[in-house]
């Protein structure tokens, strides 16, 4: 789904990275599948909130989200 990051957060813990997304008005964690993966997609989200951009984000069923893109 296309939607607009209302805010990112991130700890010193090992792949623990979070985006707030405005298609749901709720809080969503990047899946800590493996270190470069959260790596990036907090990276893309980060970029997309920092410039006023939509993202288009996959959730699972869990609605962790699992891919993204600009």
């Amino acid at each position: 789904m296309w939607t607009q990051v209302n805010q990112v957060f991130t700890t010193h813990h090992a792949q623990n990275a979070w985006a707030h997304l405005a298609s749901d008005n709720a809080w969503h964690k990047i899946l800590p599948n493996a270190a470069d993966g959260v790596t990036n997609v907090h990276l893309l989200l980060s970029l997309a909130r920092a410039n006023g951009k939509q993202a288009f984000v996959v959730l699972d069923a869990a609605k962790n989200i699992t891919q993204a893109y600009l």
